[in-house]
């Protein structure tokens, strides 16, 4: 079970209250003990067992945290692309091209498996990165009708300087937990998406 940091120092009665924000609690130091901290999720699942007394509205506890989690990560990742001119589509494709290493091109195929997209929407992405001088288009030497989208130095550029700031968001998102406390989080949500990501077909 994850759990949270808690600081039980003593101080005596004329220590000025110090006020440490925790994932489940507020702790007041000094004369004042703890204060219950409910997030919106509680305040829903209370809500719905007072409703709805005849179901089990346990996987709400979970699974609504990562809905609100996920929201607070897409304005994160617009906020950092945004600082480097870029939408998020951009950041994907690009850091797509950039994951693939020298000499960081990919097929149009590729960048669909990767970015989960029609084929017309991609070949309108790959048109407006283009003008932007981000990628560029190669000639495929093993299929002669075939391109390969490539990245130019701006597009990796880009990409690398999105990626730092993007993983600055994160990080301040994580803060309250440690290291061990994010690698135990990080195990049990792969359980939950492996199933997702190794369908068969």
């Amino acid at each position: 079970m994850i759990g949270f940091r808690r600081d039980d120092a003593h101080h005596d009665a004329h220590t000025e209250p110090q006020i440490s924000l925790d994932v489940k609690r507020l702790h007041i130091e000094g004369p004042l003990t703890l204060i219950a901290m409910e997030d919106e999720v509680d305040r829903l699942v209370a809500a719905w067992r007072r409703e709805r007394p005849d179901l089990d509205v346990e996987p709400l506890e979970v699974l609504s945290r990562v809905s609100r989690l996920a929201r607070h990560l897409d304005r994160a990742r617009r906020l950092a692309f945004a600082e480097h001119h870029l939408e998020p589509w951009e950041f994907d494709v690009l850091t797509s091209l950039r994951r693939a290493g020298a000499p960081y091109q990919l097929s149009p195929g590729q960048l669909l498996t990767q970015t989960l997209v029609t084929s017309g929407t991609m070949t309108n992405r790959i048109d407006r990165l283009a003008k932007k001088g981000l990628v560029e288009r190669l000639p495929d030497p093993s299929d002669r009708r075939g391109v390969l989208v490539r990245l130019t130095a701006e597009g990796r550029d880009r990409a690398d300087e999105a990626l730092a700031a993007l993983l600055a968001q994160e990080r301040a998102i994580l803060a309250e937990l440690s290291r061990a406390q994010r690698a135990e989080l990080a195990g049990l949500l792969r359980q939950l998406t492996a199933p997702f990501d190794n369908v068969p077909g």
